[in-house]
Parts: C-alpha cells; sequence; structure tokens
C-alpha cells in the first residue's frame, strides 16, 4: 500500500476513534461508539500491515493472532465485577509497550537524525519512558488494589511528597545527562536508571491513594497511557499513535476532573494521596451507643408495595453479587403496578467510571430512569422508598454533616431524606474509602442482610406473590 493510501487511511481511523468518544458519551449511542471503535481499529491494523515489507508482516501477523487470541480468552473468562482490574491491567500494558519502545527506538532508530531534530526525538525518548514506567507500575498496583490483593488503604509514609519531588528532580537530572552524552552504553545507562527511578515512583503515587479514590486512579492511569502511546507515535513518526494517544490521554484527564469535581476534590489532591486514611469525628463515638434497625424481606415488601415513588441506589454489591438481572425484574414488577421507579447513579459508584450504568443496561434496565446524582438529589425528600443496593461511600451522610470527616464536602446522594432508606448489605462493614457509614443508624433506615441477589430475588418472589 501507497504512502498516501496509509494515510488516508489512518485519517479516517482518527474519524473512526473521534466519533467512538462521542458514541460512548451516552449510554443510547454506545453500542454505536463501540462499533465505531472497532472498526477504526481495524482499519489501522490493516493499513499497518499493508504497510510493512513481506519480511516484517510475518512477525506483525503472529503478534496479531497472539494478541488476539488472549484478548478473546480475557474477555470470555472476566466477569462484568473484574472488569475495574482488567482495564487497569491493561493501561500497564501500554506503559510497557512505551518503555520497550522507547529504549528500542534509541538503540535502534528508524529515522537517524542529527542537530536540534536528534535532540527533540531524544527528549521523546525519555518522556515516553518515563511516562510509561509511571504508569506500568502504577496500573499493576492499581489492578492489585481493584482485585484486593493490595491493601486499599493509603500508604503514608513519612515525608512522601519530598520523595516524589526527589525521584523527579532525580529524573530529571537522569535527563540532562542522557541528552549531554554522546556514548550508547552512557545512554542506556541513564535510561535504565531513570526508568527505575520512575517505575518506583509509579508504585508509591498508586500505593498513597486510597481505595474510595480509585475510579478517578483509574481514569487518570487511562489518560497516562494515551500520552504514552503518543510519545510512541511521535518516536515512530505514526500520526494516527499520536493522534490515538492525544484523545485517549485528554478524554482521561477531562473525565478525571469531571469525577473529582464531583468527589469535591481537586485532581492534585488524588495525585498526591492520602484520602481516606483517618477517622471521621463519628467514627470516633463508641458505636455499642447506636444502633441498626434491621428489616425482614416480608417487611420490605410490603413498603414497596405502598410506595408511589421509588429510588434504587446501585453500588459495587450489586456488581459482586451479580444482582442486576434481579433489580431489573423487580423494577418491571413495580412499574406495572404503577410505582414511580427511578435509579440514582453516582458518578463515582462502582470501582470504574460508568461501572453502574454498564450493569444496568446489561439488564436492560430503561436507559431514561437512570439519572446521575445531580439529576435526581433533589427528588429524594419527596420520595417513599429508597433501596441502596451494596453502596456505601456514595450514600453517606458524613459527607454533608460531618466536618471532621474524611469525605466531608463530597457531593452525595442524599437518600436519607427519603421516607424510608433499606440498605441491602452483608454486614455493617465500612465502604471501600474505610470510613464508617451513620446512614446505617438513621430512625428512617433499616438493613436488610445478605447477598444482594438472594435478598433481590426473595423481594421479586414476594413481589410476585
Amino acid at each position: 500500500m501507497s504512502t498516501g493510501l496509509v494515510s488516508v487511511a489512518y485519517v479516517v481511523a482518527s474519524v473512526l476513534f473521534i466519533l467512538s468518544l462521542g458514541g460512548l458519551s451516552n449510554q443510547e449511542s454506545a453500542r454505536r461508539g463501540n462499533l465505531y471503535g472497532v472498526a477504526g481499529i481495524l482499519i489501522a491494523l490493516v493499513a499497518t500491515m499493508a504497510s510493512v515489507s513481506d519480511s516484517g508482516l510475518v512477525a506483525i501477523v503472529i503478534a496479531v493472532l497472539v494478541g488476539a487470541s488472549i484478548g478473546i480468552a480475557i474477555a470470555n473468562k472476566v466477569e462484568m465485577t473484574q472488569m475495574p482490574q482488567l482495564v487497569a491491567l491493561l493501561h500497564s500494558f501500554v506503559g510497557l509497550a512505551a518503555v520497550l519502545v522507547g529504549f528500542t527506538g534509541y538503540i535502534d532508530p528508524l529515522i537517524h537524525s542529527t542537530g536540534a531534530e536528534h535532540t527533540i526525538k531524544l527528549v521523546e525518548v525519555f518522556v515516553g519512558i518515563f511516562i510509561g514506567a509511571i504508569t506500568f507500575t502504577g496500573s499493576l498496583v492499581a489492578c492489585g488494589k481493584l482485585d484486593g490483593r493490595i491493601d486499599s488503604k493509603a500508604l503514608t509514609l513519612p515525608g512522601r511528597h519530598l520523595m516524589n519531588l526527589a525521584a523527579i528532580a532525580v529524573s530529571i537530572l537522569l535527563g540532562a545527562w542522557f541528552l549531554g552524552t554522546e556514548s550508547m552504553a552512557l545512554g542506556i545507562l541513564a535510561l535504565v536508571l531513570m526508568t527505575i527511578v520512575a517505575a518506583v515512583l509509579g508504585i508509591h503515587l498508586i500505593m498513597a491513594i486510597g481505595g474510595a479514590d480509585m475510579p478517578v486512579v483509574v481514569s487518570m492511569l487511562n489518560s497516562y497511557s494515551g500520552w504514552a502511546a503518543a510519545s510512541i507515535g511521535f518516536m515512530l513518526g505514526n500520526d494516527l499513535l499520536i493522534v490515538t494517544g492525544a484523545l485517549v490521554g485528554s478524554s482521561g484527564a477531562i473525565l478525571s476532573y469531571i469525577m473529582c469535581k464531583a468527589m469535591n476534590r481537586s485532581f492534585i489532591s488524588v495525585i498526591l494521596g492520602g484520602f481516606g486514611q483517618t477517622s471521621s469525628s463519628s467514627a470516633s463515638a463508641d458505636p455499642d451507643d447506636r444502633t441498626a434497625l434491621e428489616a425482614s424481606a416480608d417487611e420490605v415488601c410490603e413498603e414497596l408495595r405502598n410506595a408511589d415513588s421509588v429510588i434504587i441506589v446501585p453500588g459495587y454489591g450489586m456488581a459482586v453479587a451479580q444482582a442486576q438481572s434481579g433489580v431489573s425484574d423487580m423494577t418491571k414488577l413495580l412499574r406495572e403496578r404503577g410505582v414511580d421507579v427511578r435509579f440514582g447513579i453516582h458518578p463515582v459508584a462502582g470501582r470504574l467510571p460508568g461501572h453502574m450504568n454498564v450493569l444496568l443496561a446489561e439488564a436492560h434496565v430503561p436507559y431514561d430512569i437512570v439519572l446521575e446524582m445531580d439529576e435526581i438529589n433533589e427528588d429524594f425528600p419527596t420520595t417513599d422508598v429508597v433501596l441502596v443496593i451494596g453502596a456505601n461511600d456514595t450514600v453517606n451522610p458524613a459527607a454533608a454533616e460531618d466536618p471532621g470527616s474524611p469525605i466531608a464536602g463530597m457531593p452525595v446522594l442524599e437518600v436519607w431524606k427519603a421516607r424510608q432508606v433499606v440498605i441491602l448489605k452483608r454486614g455493617m462493614a465500612t465502604g471501600y474509602s474505610g470510613v464508617e457509614n451513620p446512614l446505617f443508624f438513621k430512625d428512617n433506615a433499616r438493613m436488610l442482610f445478605g447477598d444482594a441477589k438472594d435478598s433481590i430475588d426473595k423481594l421479586v418472589s414476594g413481589l410476585r406473590d
């Protein structure tokens, strides 16, 4: 394929990627957005394979077949509840690719340059490896935290900010050494040392971020992986990688900002970590002084039958129990009875941006009754019953009522303002942030203990009788 046709194919792929992002902006067009993305990837792969020599084509085809086989196997095996950690793991692959391509581009560059152009190429190599190393190790730590293999609490080492600054300063000095040396051996040594420093920095940065910020972290790492891909594009002279990396990097950064705003947090504070490491003032009170009231499935069924309006607030517990299908069945039964049923979704519900929306769409819950926090918060005071299914931090009244809480000021779904609140949980454990939830002890709150799927199945059975 000629260079001109390859360029045209890359432009078409870039347009499809932009349309894909646009389609993913809402539930109704998300399926179409995914199809645009798949089409763009296929066009990019075909154009790339058509532009290489016969000897290189064999290696690319083998790599594509192996990668596709692994991807299909993972996609068939991974549950929706494991999707956040899978996304974090895939981000690490992008970071590792940036590191490997950076070293390769330095040792055996595709295009030899001189003068200022050569200096720019070296900067691209250095920055690409630096971002890639941080993305690689940081994503692995995020994956471990999301999967429960690493403690979700923030690791707050003494002087951690100074340690981060020292790592950045050392990396800058290594960069100056790298740019100033003409020896290939010394240049590789500088890159290796910088890669080690950046890798440790990536581990420390994410270890210092608490579990409640993990949705933002996943989005942030998505942005990092995008900029790493863009740096690969500059190194390889590939316009499509530059455009795609910039799209992913900028969209991830914008999403991180939106989510931080929804949590009343600054992006810098999330990056620096430390969220959820302290206890709220309410949590310091003697828990024996308060009693959580328990309800039975029959009592909750009776409340739902007599209700005119119901709001369902799903959380990660619903995802873990895979209760979304039962929730959909319950919604249909209530709507057939004339009950106004809606869903309230917090921007950081679950472990991944849009996690709850995807689960509900998978269960065929109508899009028009799934509302965001800002759309539904003012309706809680006029709501008869709120069902909180596995959510915790996103419905914690301490955010609004306890100035000493680590989540003070974070916008939450104000479910406690409804006439009756029913919380479906396995027990009285705190949320992912480790902050105790006073909602459990409110006078209008009742606990329905047990596995969310089993509890929902009992409610569905009761409503059918």
